[in-house]
């Protein structure tokens, strides 16, 4: 038999050697009463060595608070578009598909989250909703308000990377990727104005902000493309994950190896 101390040095042996705990925000079907998340945002966390769960888009601060609290991380993932209302815009394209409750949801944690200095990372609509929540706006449609010879919404899964994107030096995803990436593009919506607080880190070949970060925090990075859909065979990809849970694991205090 194992002694009472045996038993509570074993579980905290096991706390230590734990995967940091990542929390993703899922898509929502109020209709269907579902929520779900592209498998790639799990398999690229966990390749990374972080260990992700699917947050509750519940109601009320409390459980949302009680949620945040647990996690080392938050990862904003992609998904439909953020209401125009939440930036002082309407929608005169007629594109826009949103998910209001959602939209609140996100936007409270991504500012909850940078208040707690714990790592965020923001993915495609993660970006937009860091952005709006610190004060920033979108285009609402790329197509009609910013035509570009640049496909930013290809076609197919988004598996294989379409155009390239400028890294400035000195940021924070140039000391993760260097200054030159290849990369995939699924939205119709970007950054239009970037929020007063987030300082830009790439751009693609048309001007289009395709990544920016919160110099000062933790790991506060958002990327407009899918680097989930990329990283079973693109380093750089990976090299985002990877970044991301050693900041998560750092803010723990929690030691593991990538997987």
């Amino acid at each position: 038999m194992l002694s009472e101390e045996s038993r509570n040095g074993g579980k905290r042996n096991d706390m230590k050697n734990a995967r940091p705990l990542i929390g993703l925000t899922p898509s929502l079907d109020i209709a269907e009463r579902r929520v779900w998340v592209r498998p790639a945002y799990m398999e690229s966390v966990l390749a990374a060595g972080g260990l992700p769960v699917l947050l509750p888009l519940a109601e009320g601060e409390d459980t949302l608070r009680e949620v945040l609290d647990r996690c080392d991380g938050i990862l904003l993932t992609g998904g439909p578009d953020v209401e125009p209302e939440r930036f002082g815009q309407t929608d005169t394209t007629g594109t826009v598909v949103t998910c209001p409750f959602r939209d609140e949801v996100e936007l409270w944690l991504a500012r909850k989250t940078l208040a707690a200095d714990k790592p965020l990372l923001a993915i495609c609509r993660g970006l937009q909703v860091l952005n709006v929540a610190l004060g920033g706006d979108l285009w609402l449609d790329l197509p009609s308000q910013r035509p570009s010879a640049i496909a930013h919404r290809q076609e197919g899964i988004g598996d294989k990377a379409m155009h390239s994107v400028h890294v400035f030096p000195g940021t924070l995803l140039w000391e993760i990727c260097g200054e030159n990436l290849q990369v995939n593009s699924l939205h119709h919506q970007a950054i239009r104005t970037l929020a007063p607080r987030l300082k830009l880190m790439a751009e693609a070949d048309d001007g289009l902000a395709e990544a920016a970060w919160l110099p000062g925090k933790r790991f506060a990075l958002g990327v407009q493309w899918h680097p989930e859909l990329l990283s079973a065979h693109d380093e750089a990809s990976r090299a985002i994950f990877r970044s991301f849970v050693e900041a998560c694991r750092a803010y723990s205090g929690k030691t593991c190896q990538a997987v």
